[in-house]
């Protein structure tokens, strides 16, 4: 393929800018969250090493994505950033759900917790989770691995609302449980989401058809060309985020000019449905036989 760039290698500054501030206010929160013994503050803090390290695959995915292809590997690079986006959805799914473990074993018998530091913390949390949102809202809309960062970053700014709730609710009233709450919460929020990013990553893994993109749409597209009559073994797949791949043997009139058609239904394939990387081989139909009645007499 020609053209090694991604919709995610337009935003690698922004990545970068993302997985800096998002590692640096780590280790604050885990600091705090060990000093106060905050399951929410601690649950923050590990959603947000699993921001940095996702927006570290990001990177490395998107570094890989634009190596050139190889002759063992004829389309390079670009299912890293697809692989990326698995792992990143799997840690999550665990660690939604080692915190709702977690909130069960301290239900029976909760810490002290205070609500200052807690607060104190979540607020600046939620300051850095908007300045990163911000960084990645553009490409988050392109590429299936920045919104997978997005995701992450997005669902670390609720939990850091939540984490803000709790705090004051523990600084104004001494319930602790509220901290239990906050964590079993964001754990709550995590699951859903990450399970739809990782059925779209498996699902591009599996090559099934992209989710936007109507395979009876694209045959009849297709069939709909002058001179083609039949369409058979019709693929459309994704390689990575915003390039997809279509193959299909088109069957076409006898003595149809072959690279005209193929000219059109390049033409439809890309300005109907964003595809240019594809693969069509024109079968010719046999021409009708002509019935000859022999003569009598």
């Amino acid at each position: 393929m020609d053209g090694r760039h991604t919709h995610g290698s337009r935003h690698k500054r922004r990545l970068l800018g993302v997985f800096g501030i998002t590692s640096a206010f780590l280790l604050v929160e885990a600091a705090v969250g060990l000093w106060t013994g905050s399951l929410s503050l601690l649950a923050d803090a590990t959603h947000m090493l699993v921001d940095a390290g996702g927006v570290l695959l990001s990177l490395l995915a998107v570094w890989f994505a634009e190596r050139p292809a190889t002759p063992d590997k004829t389309y390079g690079y670009y299912r890293v950033e697809i692989l990326a986006a698995l792992v990143n959805s799997v840690v999550l799914c665990v660690m939604a759900i080692a915190i709702l473990v977690a909130t069960y074993q301290r239900a029976w018998q909760p810490p002290h917790v205070p609500g200052g530091p807690i607060l104190a913390v979540a607020v600046l949390g939620l300051a850095v989770n908007l300045a990163s949102l911000r960084l990645l809202h553009r490409g988050a809309h392109e590429s299936l691995n920045v919104r997978s960062a997005y995701l992450e970053v997005l669902g670390d700014a609720i939990s850091s609302g939540l984490v803000i709730v709790a705090g004051v609710i523990i600084l104004l009233t001494g319930w602790v449980i509220a901290d239990l709450v906050a964590g079993a919460l964001i754990a709550l929020f995590i699951l859903p989401r990450t399970w739809a990013l990782l059925r779209q990553a498996v699902n591009v893994l599996l090559e099934g058809a992209p989710a936007h993109l109507d395979v009876k749409e694209i045959e009849d597209a297709l069939r709909g060309a002058p001179t083609v009559r039949r369409v058979h073994d019709l693929h459309v797949w994704t390689l990575t985020s915003g390039r997809e791949a279509m193959s299909a043997h088109v069957v076409v009139e006898a003595g149809a000019p072959r690279d005209k058609i193929l000219e059109e239904l390049h033409l439809v394939l890309h300005a109907r449905f964003g595809i240019d990387h594809t693969t069509i081989q024109i079968e010719t139909e046999p021409a009708p036989l002509i019935q000859i009645t022999p003569r009598v007499g």
